[in-house]
């Protein structure tokens, strides 16, 4: 048996490029136009799960509507808590942290933002979704309606990716797609990324 999920970033947010997590900025009319090119007329899919935010949800619901699919919104995928980063751009954590956003990166789990979640959580809550999903659709095509760092989440769970890598391991930009694969057999459960597309 064979389960495919294909992850997809949400288009761009209006507002531009910022530190989001809770923020639930709606898409922009060029990130509904980024999510409509991402998806192919041969793309179909069983189900659709998606993060609650705005960016994520409305997207999801039209698709759901317009292709006849069912939708399932999962509140665990939504992007991480960037706490006092929250609606500032990269530029204005480096003016107002230093070199803060710089350790970020390289390693979340020592240095996240102020008040923000812990990476450890957020990749518990993250990868106990898409399995709990993967084992409710077991057999099924799923599209993923959700975050960049969810999407880092899930390839560093599949590739054994250690956490504190698993920001600089990917581009995910907006509207980027991900495909993992999970084969059962009588052998056993084997999980591949088949195709990452930033």
């Amino acid at each position: 048996m064979t389960t495919t999920i294909d992850l997809i970033r949400h288009g761009e947010p209006e507002g531009g490029p910022m530190f989001r997590g809770s923020k639930d900025d709606p898409l922009s009319e060029q990130g509904w136009q980024q999510m409509r090119d991402a998806i192919a007329s041969t793309d179909h899919w069983d189900a659709i799960v998606s993060s609650p935010m705005a960016r994520c949800q409305r997207f999801a619901e039209t698709l759901s509507s317009q292709q006849n699919i069912p939708l399932h919104i999962e509140h665990e995928l939504r992007e991480i808590g960037f706490g006092e980063w929250e609606g500032l751009t990269a530029e204005q954590v480096e003016a107002g942290y230093g070199d803060r956003l710089n350790r970020f990166w390289q390693d979340p789990i020592n240095f996240l933002p102020p008040g923000g979640e812990p990476v450890t959580d957020f990749y518990d809550r993250v990868i106990h979704s898409i399995h709990r999903w993967q084992e409710k659709l077991s057999g099924q095509k799923v599209l993923v309606v959700c975050h960049g760092g969810v999407i880092r989440m899930a390839l560093a769970d599949v590739l054994g990716i250690p956490l504190e890598k698993s920001f600089t391991g990917f581009a995910v930009p907006y509207a980027c797609r991900s495909r993992i694969q999970i084969d059962q057999s009588e052998f056993g459960v084997f999980r591949s990324v088949i195709s990452h597309q930033p």
